[in-house]
């Protein structure tokens, strides 16, 4: 008996082949989608513990340019320098700071050249219009609000900064990104299941006949529908592993391969992640089909 069903459902994928084949590729390209956004998310999530733990406060003292209001006097002086950096090492600041250091004008000038090599802007900038920073690491980065609070109102402190905000923004950029990509693939998974369907019905109305010598002989329901079943699913299954093999191939030669190289400092997901994203397109792909084809059978063949 299942011998007969596999034969019913290769004979059905031989007369379909042009609908299998476009099952195979709408598949192929929407799980590929669904993969592309598993591996953002995990890439995101990635960052997000590897920076989060490194974001620093950084609390800016006056410059000469400075014209915030706790810079009325101009640059820091030593005075007020010591004053922040009494605070950090204070009873109530030192449960939360894990260290910190001090980044003179001279050397927040060779790091903005660094940063800013090749452009035209370097030229008209002065040590002395730099701040002054401390940079500090805290115990908990949940707790910055603490270390902004106690220090923001210091005379000769310009600002203090929170790095992960600027973090913030990156984050919801590739979230973007990743909902897109998981929107795309709903709209060809929709597609898909329709194109399944419809292939179903074409399988079942081309084999009409064979189906009522079936049900006259008194064949289950169930061992009726299981050859249209299964089309669907090996169609799909075909697209599920194509697309695996694609989210493996963007993951070793994209994220490590092409990323990799200009972005080194960057911690990227690599292929043991996209391993993981496999058995979710699999899974999705049979049920994505299981329910398609159940659906037209049951609707148009009335068995």
């Amino acid at each position: 008996m299942i011998g007969r069903v596999f034969a019913e459902m290769w004979q059905g994928l031989r007369r379909n082949s042009s609908m299998v084949i476009s099952v195979v590729l709408v598949t192929f390209v929407s799980l590929t989608f669904v993969g592309a956004g598993i591996l953002m998310q995990q890439q995101i999530s990635s960052m997000k513990a590897f920076w989060y733990d490194r974001a620093q406060v950084s609390v800016d003292l006056c410059s000469s340019v400075s014209t915030a209001p706790n810079c009325a006097g101009g640059q820091a002086s030593d005075t007020q320098r010591d004053a922040v950096e009494a605070a950090l090492q204070g009873a109530v600041l030192t449960p939360y700071v894990s260290e910190y250091e001090f980044e003179d004008q001279d050397q927040a000038y060779e790091n903005f050249q660094q940063q800013f090599a090749g452009d035209p802007i370097v030229s008209f900038v002065e040590p002395e219009y730099l701040s002054e920073s401390f940079l500090i690491t805290l115990t908990d980065p949940d707790q910055a609000d603490i270390i902004i609070e106690q220090l923001s109102n210091y005379d000769g402190v310009e600002a203090v900064t929170d790095q992960r905000q600027y973090l913030e923004s990156i984050f919801e950029l590739l979230n973007v990104a990743s909902l897109s990509a998981i929107g795309v693939a709903v709209v060809m998974l929709v597609a898909a299941a329709l194109l399944i369907a419809t292939t179903i019905r074409l399988s079942a109305i081309s084999r009409r006949r064979e189906i009522g010598i079936m049900r006259l002989v008194g064949a289950s329901n169930r061992y009726i529908q299981a050859p249209f079943i299964l089309e669907g699913v090996v169609a799909a299954l075909i697209g599920a592993v194509l697309a695996s093999a694609a989210t493996v191939a963007i993951a070793h030669f994209f994220v490590q391969g092409y990323l990799g190289r200009q972005l080194p400092f960057v911690s990227l997901i690599g292929v043991p992640e996209a391993l993981l994203a496999i058995p979710v397109l699999l899974v999705v792909s049979v049920l994505l089909a299981w329910v398609s084809a159940r659906i037209a059978i049951n609707k148009y063949l009335k068995v």
